[in-house]
């Protein structure tokens, strides 16, 4: 077979068009360097490969959909565009796989580097107007776990005070201040961290993955996953925020914090919607002082009251703060309680109304030892009714229904092109990576695609 010569370069076998001609032009990864700067010797060792060379390996994959770092290196070899953008002549080597891998082993500190690049592509894609803050929606959805069932053992794990009992705390203190305005009495400053729930520090774990949740949700699969955390602004489908915690954890836990990140950080947000798993009762305060207006799917109320009488049947007087039960007698605020579910307001009657009360045995059970009947309202209850107020509102509507097609749909196209299906690195951090680098993925397309 006669061979033919040619004289070309890269640049001309890659299109002008291309997708990836638009990434270089449109992501600039120059702080790669200063992110990584301390990581490498400038007087020792041969000379590394190029830690922007790096990043863009694994912006390739997530951009396309290669699930491994083995099949990205297979792509980029046979590939001119993936040359192309790598910097990676015709004749040179790509760098291998075990490269990658190894070096998010042995250098954690290099994981930075991928909340720095999101941060960076949704830094641009406020600055070119494509972010306003006028509706941030949430929600999460599971990644599977690099954990097998085989290796599973259960175990009790202690509940961390964390962000929402430091918040429940502040309102404590004012809610404090609040009762004794309304009876003259105040109890003692809470000096010691209310007991956790005991059924809920029993836990499954894998030996491969201990950081991966046993996750066992309502018309989800179960086993060890995952969850990623996603806040977007549904005005061009970018993803603002990003947080990833085991499969077990309660989607409202991060919430908050994740809000106030982007309020703080990315742009001001104007209101925020989320589904019924975001409806607790400290986020609808929480949200109403800083300003966003709060438009969630309400969780369905349940009355676990054993005796007959339900809450219905008491009345609430706004001026005088009392409850009239059916027998017509009153329930007036005794004391702030406080649990680990939240905040409440506690409505005693007078254990004399109920001893002599011909309504004693269908408004109070046998074991009762207080001997009077007491209701409870949340702390949070104006806020709550402010923003309950809103569901016949057309706004309303609009903002669920644009949570339900840009929440879902961003993570079904993550799912279908960006890597968000499995997690095959172990650890959270490591999960931590795989969620940026496929959101920032997405991100970039949609920049790209918005700026023509």
């Amino acid at each position: 077979m006669q061979m033919k010569y040619h004289m070309v370069t890269i640049e001309e076998l890659v299109p002008e068009n291309h997708f990836l001609r638009k990434v270089e032009a449109a992501l600039d990864l120059s702080f790669v360097y200063e992110e990584t700067a301390h990581l490498y010797s400038q007087r020792y060792g041969r000379p590394p490969i190029d830690p922007v060379v790096m990043v863009k390996y694994l912006l390739v994959g997530f951009l396309y959909g290669i699930p491994s770092e083995r099949q990205i290196e297979a792509r980029c070899a046979d590939s001119n565009a993936f040359r192309w953008y790598l910097g990676i002549d015709l004749d040179e080597r790509v760098p291998d796989h075990s490269t990658i891998s190894q070096l998010r082993r042995r250098k954690p500190a290099f994981r930075k580097v991928f909340r720095r690049l999101f941060t960076e592509v949704v830094s641009q894609c406020v600055k070119k107007g494509l972010v306003s803050g006028c509706l941030a929606v949430t929600d999460s959805t599971h990644v599977k776990a690099n954990a097998s069932r085989a290796s599973e053992y259960e175990v009790d794990v202690e509940e961390e005070a964390g962000n929402y009992w430091e918040r429940l705390d502040a309102y404590g203190e004012e809610g404090l201040e609040d009762l004794k305005r309304r009876t003259g009495k105040r109890r003692a400053k809470r000096t010691k961290q209310v007991k956790k729930d005991k059924r809920r520090s029993h836990k499954r774990m894998s030996h491969t993955d201990p950081e991966a949740g046993y996750m066992t949700r309502p018309g989800k699969p179960n086993g060890f996953y995952y969850l990623s955390h996603q806040t977007t602004d549904p005005d061009c489908g970018i993803i603002t925020a990003v947080t990833v915690t085991p499969g077990d954890v309660h989607d409202s836990k991060p919430y908050l914090e994740q809000l106030e990140y982007v309020h703080k950080n990315v742009v001001p947000i104007q209101a925020a919607a989320a589904d019924s798993a975001y409806d607790f009762p400290l986020a609808h305060r929480v949200l109403e002082d800083f300003g966003i207006d709060f438009f969630v799917v309400p969780q369905p109320a349940h009355d676990r009251t054993k005796a007959e009488l339900k809450r219905d049947a008491f009345t609430y007087d706004e001026k005088q703060d009392v409850y009239h039960c059916p027998n017509g007698k009153e329930l007036c605020p005794k004391r702030l309680y406080r649990s680990g579910s939240g905040l409440f307001w506690e409505y005693w009657a007078d254990k004399k109304d109920c001893g002599s009360c011909p309504l004693r045995t269908e408004c109070l059970n046998e074991t009762d030892k207080a001997g009077a009947r007491k209701l409870q309202d949340s702390y949070f209850k104006p806020s709550i009714q402010r923003h309950s107020s809103w569901q016949c509102e057309q706004e309303y509507h609009l903002a669920l229904n644009k949570r339900q097609v840009w929440c879902e749909g961003t993570f079904a196209a993550q799912k279908w092109g960006h890597n968000l299906t499995r997690v095959l690195r172990r650890g959270l951090e490591a999960a931590e990576d795989h969620c940026l680098l496929s959101a920032t993925a997405l991100n970039l397309k949609r920049m790209i695609k918005r700026m023509g």
